[in-house]
């Protein structure tokens, strides 16, 4: 994980102090041990760039600092070609492999960018005396700040409790936003400019056969770049595969590329993810190894982690843009084994539109866009509410609903949700992610929207990678192509059947179903601590919530915990020591 700060003086240059705090935060803001963390600076004329990373220094390329056509480069995730650091800064829109942010620095300029889907994030914030430019927003916010004191921005804290994420640049501290994707942020001479570059216009779809070859051999040739790289690394990628439709890809992508992998898969041996990763894993002929959760001696029930050690570790990770909903990655002392897994494939399938009902008219897309921003509406006071809509109300106001949809899913479920949980992962590794890959998101936004939502196009890309796959089952929904393939097209290939979910037995999941002890310490936490949320959330409504025995709409309690626990401090503060796990019975299939 790298993490990168710079400091632009408005006038003259800039005071020792702010440097010095720089140097002393960077423990709190970085989420691994101090002990790890090493740095570098460049300092000139009212500019300073400070990069700090947990690397090992021969592990990466280019150098956390590198100079390059008379300006000091920093580069934040990775390129598909390292060399391509010489190209930068670049023009957001300029097509480089690889999921990045850079910053760059000479006498009088500063300025950093973030590539199509901002998953590598910049933040920035201002002072009377200072522009801030950071890849961490509590870095960002506490360089802003007298002393070590933390604000936050409760109102904006509102999409948070809705979402798990935030659906705007917000960030849960005053003064600080997300740049946007495909967005330069520049300082020179103490003035500070925004440059956004639009997102691609999705083309039409395409009119027969050969076309619809081109597009997605298109893809497939982006695809194939990303993981070019790995095929000369002497040990297999792990590829983290399910029963769903991105993993899949992603495994017969690295079939078709040569690249040596094996795949593993969390669940019980009865899970149709489990069932499923065990057969694609047959086909392609590679090692597959199951992990089960934590259970009971009776295997009746699992013990999941004391909610609150959960909530600091993701407030510590993610900076309190991610709810302890999510399963955020524990650290583990950084390792260059390569990693894959399919987090942000919907970016293939039309991003949130795979979720939709079959009704893509324009009513029903709006409907879809005001949910969105908009949704559980009583458990919010009427400030919260009026914010909420203002947010959506330019996202409501494009004329093609359909791009706007997909287009909140890149600003926001990938450069907002994505970006904070995969902080998890960055600091033990830099996983690969396909799906994030620069050109990647460009080729798939070119795509015309409903046959991207129709899963087509990945089935194709599946078939092109590893044709042994079409008759592997998937988990859950069908195919969506697939309805009524037969009566149209009698002589195509019909895909297999969906195995559905299952919501009891091998499918249950303590998330989803949390049981008595696990709600009533989610209740607590929330109800406690109704004075903190009161800007924010009705205090009946969240009563209501949490009336039954069972929660019954779990996510929902998980962001209002997460919330709660970082508006009463929870983190920065000590790590909670001492809590036990929490033990959650599995329903009984009979009842």
């Amino acid at each position: 994980m790298r993490v990168y700060l710079g400091i632009a003086a408005k006038h003259g240059e800039i005071p020792l102090p702010a440097l010095e705090k720089a140097r002393s935060v960077i423990e709190l803001a970085f989420p691994v041990p101090p002990d790890v963390i090493r740095g570098r600076e460049w300092h000139g004329r009212g500019v300073s760039l400070l990069g700090w990373t947990n690397e090992p220094d021969d592990l990466r390329l280019p150098p956390l600092l590198s100079e390059h056509g008379g300006r000091i480069i920093g580069l934040n995730g990775h390129l598909a070609d390292p060399a391509d650091v010489a190209r930068l800064p670049r023009d957001p829109g300029d097509p480089l492999g690889g999921c990045f942010s850079s910053w760059y620095a000479r006498d009088g300029e500063l300025g950093a960018s973030t590539a199509i889907n901002r998953v590598c994030p910049v933040f920035h914030a201002e002072t009377p005396d200072l522009h801030l430019i950071g890849s961490r927003a509590l870095l960002v916010h506490l360089m802003a700040q007298p002393g070590d004191r933390v604000e936050h921005d409760v109102l904006a804290l509102q999409t948070m409790v809705r979402q798990g994420f935030f659906l705007s640049d917000e960030t849960p501290y005053k003064g600080v936003s997300a740049l946007r994707p495909s967005t330069r942020v520049e300082v020179r001479d103490g003035r500070r400019v925004i440059i956004e570059t639009p997102l691609p216009q999705a083309a039409p779809p395409p009119a027969n056969r050969r076309a619809k070859r081109a597009a997605v051999d298109e893809l497939a040739d982006a695809l194939l770049a990303t993981v070019e790289p790995l095929r000369s690394l002497g040990e297999p990628v792990n590829l983290a595969l399910t029963g769903g439709r991105d993993t899949r890809v992603l495994a017969a992508l690295l079939h078709a590329a040569r690249v040596p992998f094996r795949v593993t898969t969390n669940g019980l041996d009865t899970h149709p993810d489990v069932i499923i990763a065990r057969r694609i894993a047959a086909e392609l002929k590679v090692e597959h190894t199951v992990i089960a959760p934590p259970q009971t001696a009776a295997k009746d029930a699992v013990l999941v982690e004391h909610p609150l050690a959960r909530a600091w570790e993701t407030l510590r990770t993610c900076e309190g843009m991610t709810s302890a909903y999510e399963s955020i990655v524990s650290y583990l002392p950084y390792s260059g084994k390569p990693t894959m897994s399919g987090q942000s494939g919907e970016t293939l399938r039309a991003g949130s539109l795979n979720l939709l009902q079959t009704d893509l008219g324009d009513k029903a897309l709006l409907r879809r866009i005001t949910t969105t921003f908009c949704k559980d509406d009583k458990l919010f006071t009427a400030e919260a509410n009026e914010h909420a809509r203002e947010l959506a109300r330019p996202w409501q106001e494009r004329p093609d609903r359909l791009e706007a949809l997909d287009h909140i899913y890149i600003w926001y479920k990938v450069g907002r949700w994505q970006a904070s949980a995969r902080a998890g992962a960055l600091r033990r590794g830099d996983p690969v992610r396909p799906f994030l890959d620069n050109r990647v998101v460009r080729a798939a936004l070119a795509l015309d929207q409903r046959w991207r939502l129709s899963e087509e196009v990945i089935y194709q890309l599946v078939l092109r990678f590893a044709p042994r796959l079409r008759d592997v089952p998937i988990e859950g929904k069908p195919w969506r192509f697939a309805e009524g393939l037969t009566r149209r097209l009698p002589w195509a290939h019909v895909p297999p059947p969906a195995m559905p979910t299952v919501k009891t037995g091998g499918g249950w999941s303590w998330r989803t179903s949390p049981g008595p002890a696990l709600t009533d310490v989610l209740r607590r936490q929330v109800l406690g601590s109704l004075d903190a949320l009161a800007p924010i959330v009705n205090p009946d409504e969240a009563r209501a919530l949490f009336a039954d025995p069972v929660v019954k709409k779990p996510a929902l309690a998980w962001h209002l915990y997460t919330v709660s626990a970082l508006l009463t401090g929870l983190y920065p503060g000590k790590q909670p020591e001492g809590l036990e796990p929490i033990t959650v019975s599995r329903p009984d299939p009979g009842r």
